[in-house]
């Protein structure tokens, strides 16, 4: 009876070890993006990225806080607005419309033209003498220089109008640019919280994985020894498949919120970790 407790004490102390053993080395998530030294590489856009070097493995340290690993949030959210295909396109209207605005400022000096001619020989229509130094005949003769301006009713009352109406559409262009930049950094900011909570909930369920793989190693042990029921090995084997369920889907989170942070920002995730 003694050597049986003995044996039980040296599996429990063995098993112990072969638990920790797992919590050590399981303790870090890969994700393959980038190059190892793309940390050192000028930003790039995410698209021009993804036809560079090869993909390999870039790995975050597990136990540290994500957060700590990543730059600041300011920083992704500058690179965020640099790379945003949404902010580029309202500031190319902004420009648009402030171009349309200047345009509406200067089209009033469409209604003023200049010119200038010059014409000699015999003006038949208005002399019909032959005299060389007919003082007539000399009125059309030579150059001429002068301008012509128009002010129309429409340049009086709608012009101030259209300028109103310009200006008005480029301040709009702004504040809806401004709006995407807000927009942005709010799903920039739920992605970048997502991120954080996914590590920390897959924190939680490995622990909770290497308890129930624990207890089940247990059971077997006792289920050979005939002090449990199959009924509740089954209960325990039971138990261990929830939590390795729920391990690889808490994983699964963890890989898409670091890709959704990659699409946000619109650069390699590589491109994020702290040096």
């Amino acid at each position: 009876m003694d050597r049986v407790k003995v044996d039980r004490i040296r599996f429990l102390i063995h098993l112990n070890s072969i638990v920790f053993g797992l919590c050590f080395f399981g303790c870090t998530i890969s994700y393959g993006q980038g190059s190892p030294n793309a940390s050192n590489r000028p930003t790039q856009p995410l698209e021009a990225s993804a036809q560079g070097a090869p993909l390999d493995s870039m790995t975050f340290d597990f136990n540290k806080d994500i957060s700590v690993q990543l730059v600041s949030f300011e920083e992704m959210y500058k690179l965020a607005l640099a790379y945003s295909p949404l902010v580029k396109f309202e500031g190319a209207v902004s420009n648009s419309q402030l171009a349309a605005l200047q345009l509406s400022k200067l089209q009033v000096l469409q209604n003023a033209t200049g010119y200038a001619n010059y014409s000699t020989g015999n003006q038949a229509i208005l002399s019909t003498g032959t005299n060389v130094s007919d003082q007539l005949g000399q009125i059309s003769n030579g150059y001429r220089v002068g301008v012509n301006v128009a002010v129309s009713l429409h340049d009086l009352f709608g012009r101030p109008q259209q300028i109103r109406l310009a200006k008005a559409n480029y301040e709009a262009t702004i504040e809806r640019k401004r709006s995407a930049e807000i927009q942005l950094k709010k799903e920039l900011f739920n992605t970048y919280q997502d991120l954080i909570l996914a590590q920390r909930i897959l924190q939680v369920r490995l622990r909770d994985d290497q308890a129930s793989l624990a207890a089940f190693r247990i059971a077997e042990v006792e289920l050979q020894q005939g002090k449990i029921t199959p009924e509740t090995h089954a209960f325990n084997s039971n138990r261990y498949a929830e939590t390795r369920s729920t391990v690889e889907q808490a994983k699964t989170i963890f890989i898409k919120s670091i890709y959704a942070l990659e699409l946000a920002v619109g650069v390699p995730i590589s491109q994020l970790k702290r040096n």
